[in-house]
């Protein structure tokens, strides 16, 4: 069964227009808040790409209007499934911008499921965006993915997770959070926060996301440092293996 769909969100972000399209339009700007690593070929029919550990997900711009409009299409799978996404730039008055998200598409199989996931996930991501465009304007991340071992359920995976970043029940933004990695001391704050299946704490130099569901989790960093991405991805599988020990 395919199911057609289309969600609109909106969110107003302290930035200029030129600044959130940079963010919404390239592929670092991209990877500075959104999973996997993204390619954006700059115009009309141009290709792009997602990148995932296992999957890269092909796309073709199919509006480019710098910087107030910009609009791709999923490349569909065999079961004609696809996602498309445009995005709407007005600037506001004092500098600030308002930002539409139009995402549509068809969906196939479990499609309930998958909208109540889209429904849920995508005002998350935009709220990252505010975020990197608020607290690290002008810098590029490296994306870093790694994903946990499964778990019998999804309160068990966030559970593993609050307790591995020093917080306990009820999570709410602003907390505080301190936890050690490879034995460097890691502090942030909570800034983003819907139990039991995202968490964002932003730290002086990254913006880490934990995400899942169905008893998996896994993070979408976005690190403004000169790292290695492919080691980063390691320790980071390590510790999410070690959060569940």
């Amino acid at each position: 069964m395919s199911h057609e769909f289309e969600l609109t969100h909106d969110i107003d972000i302290a930035a200029t227009p030129e600044q959130v399209w940079e963010a919404i339009a390239t592929g670092p700007g991209i990877d500075s808040w959104f999973m996997g690593k993204s390619e954006v070929e700059p115009r009309v029919g141009g290709r792009g790409s997602l990148t995932m550990p296992g999957f890269t997900a092909e796309s073709t711009v199919t509006a480019w209007e710098p910087p107030h409009r910009f609009a791709y299409r999923g490349t569909p799978d065999e079961s004609g499934a696809f996602m498309a996404f445009e995005y709407l730039v007005e600037g506001r008055d004092g500098g600030s911008t308002a930002l539409r998200l139009v995402h549509s598409g068809i969906l196939t199989g479990d499609w309930e499921e998958q909208y109540d996931a889209l429904r849920k996930g995508n005002p998350l991501y935009l709220r990252t965006l505010e975020q990197y465009l608020v607290h690290f304007p002008g810098r590029t991340a490296v994306p870093v993915t790694a994903f946990g071992p499964q778990q019998s359920d999804q309160e068990r995976a966030w559970a593993g997770v609050i307790a591995a970043v020093g917080l306990t029940e009820p999570v709410v933004e602003g907390d505080k959070v301190q936890f050690t990695i490879e034995g460097q001391d890691v502090a942030g704050v909570v800034d983003v926060v819907v139990e039991p299946g995202f968490l964002g704490v932003r730290t002086d130099d990254a913006l880490l996301r934990f995400v899942g569901g169905g008893g998996m989790l896994f993070t979408g960093h976005h690190v403004f440092a000169d790292i290695d991405q492919e080691a980063a991805a390691r320790t980071w599988s390590e510790w999410l293996a070690a959060a569940y020990a």
